[in-house]
């Protein structure tokens, strides 16, 4: 009765695979079967013609459109069981497929849930905003064309030193520049001096290429202007009107803003966060923004880093120690640090990795209600660290993250306790006010 019942299931799984299958009928035909090569072969001197073939086929076509009385047996009983069985099995799988699915989705949000910290995020310096890393070029752009509107000097200046990765091309456009304006306040009469010609090979090679030049030019006072040339079709000129004395001096003052130029970059948020006392303070989940790292490599990484090791920085030349920076930046972008205060609580910061230690004593020291107290810092392994000394985190041993332990300098305690005074609390008020739980 099972080989019976389970030949029932294979008949109805090939009756429910569709068009393009060749099934068999309630009339108790069996499904094909494979045969031997030595029956395949007798069979085959027997087969149906062609045409057999199209006209037995055309016979089974006007049976199967004859409505035939429905006869209930056993057997139909049977195949009954077998369909609802079936249909469970499938109803279980696809109920099965969408609770995978529902878990995947769970445990993605789960994981984003466990990392200690969301992401990597920056700062605009011009309109203050929180960016993303994909987010920074584009943002930054935006500002400084909008920045026009107020101070098309200021602007044009934040473009040439912004827009153009190149520095030394930068630096030729600016000198170039600096020249022009430096022969029109020598020769502030001469005509030729006040007019740039567009077609002019310094001009078209070495100042339009970089972003921003002509606009700063316009900025000074320069308008476009069509010219006619000796035996040739008018050019494009940038012409100056005659300057007044006075606008002379702005010219220059203008010139001075133009060499001093910084580029225009988003700075790093380093999302100050305060964690109550916690056992987990050593466990770390970062985001795949903190590695530059495939995951295979960071997991080599990650086991070489398991026993810390105390590096000695004296005993390399600072060639060395560039060399070795440079190595190691392209590992590790970023870097999480913790900060075990004396009455448990943690600081969290984020740093690039190649930051020096001075930039992590000033973010402890901000976030401090006494940041003018000297404090010392214990790196893993019992490392004091020094504030004074031009290293970088990366080799204090303190990337991809790292738990440090802060103490008050024992002196000045002393000295503190000795007037009876003494804080109540070590955390700037804005930290302690949204102190979370570290899961």
């Amino acid at each position: 009765m099972k080989k019976f019942f389970d030949d029932i299931k294979k008949d109805m799984k090939f009756k429910s695979a569709g068009p393009g299958k060749k099934l068999t009928e309630d009339t108790g035909h069996k499904p094909d079967v494979v045969q031997s090569s030595s029956s395949a072969k007798q069979n085959h001197d027997h087969a149906p013609s062609e045409g057999a073939k199209r006209a037995g086929a055309a016979a089974l076509a006007r049976i199967e459109q004859k409505q035939r009385p429905k006869v209930h047996t056993s057997q139909d009983a049977i195949r009954n069981q077998v369909k609802k069985e079936l249909e469970a099995e499938a109803a279980a799988e696809a109920e099965k497929e969408k609770a995978a699915t529902a878990e995947g989705t769970k445990g993605l949000e789960k994981n984003l849930a466990c990392l200690s910290v969301s992401g990597v995020y920056f700062t605009c310096p011009l309109t203050g905003a929180t960016l993303t890393k994909s987010q920074r070029e584009v943002h930054i752009k935006e500002a400084i064309f909008m920045r026009f509107e107020e101070d098309a000097v200021e602007a044009s200046v934040m473009m040439i030193h912004t827009f153009n990765k190149d520095g030394d091309k930068v630096k030729t456009a600016v000198d170039i520049i600096s020249k022009y304006v430096e022969n029109i306040c020598k020769n502030p009469t001469e005509e030729k001096y006040r007019k740039i010609k567009v077609s002019n090979k310094v001009f078209k090679e070495k100042v339009h290429p970089v972003e921003g030049s002509r606009e700063f030019l316009q900025a000074l006072g320069f308008i476009s202007v069509m010219l006619p040339v000796e035996d040739q079709e008018d050019e494009e000129f940038l012409v100056l009107p005659e300057q007044s004395p006075d606008d002379l001096e702005l010219m220059k003052e203008r010139r001075d803003r133009l060499q001093r130029g910084q580029p225009v970059r988003a700075q790093l948020d380093r999302q100050p966060i305060a964690f109550r006392p916690s056992p987990n303070a050593q466990r770390f989940e970062l985001p795949s923004e903190f590695y530059n790292l495939t995951a295979e490599e960071l997991k080599r990484e990650q086991q070489l880093r398991s026993d810390t090791i105390e590096k000695n920085a004296m005993l390399r030349t600072k060639a060395m120690r560039e060399k070795e920076e440079q190595r190691e930046r392209r590992k590790y972008n970023y870097t999480l640090l913790r900060v075990r205060l004396p009455d448990g609580n943690l600081l969290q910061g984020t740093f690039y990795a190649w930051d020096r230690l001075h930039t992590l004593f000033e973010f402890v020291r901000e976030s401090l209600v006494d940041g003018w107290q000297p404090f010392e810092l214990i790196a893993p392994g019992g490392q004091k660290l020094q504030e004074s000394e031009e290293v970088s985190l990366v080799e204090c041993n303190l990337v991809p993250a790292a738990l440090l332990t802060f103490t008050w300098d024992a002196i000045v305690q002393a000295d503190i306790a000795a007037a009876g005074g003494k804080s109540s609390t070590l955390l700037k008020p804005e930290l302690l006010e949204t102190i979370q739980m570290l899961s």
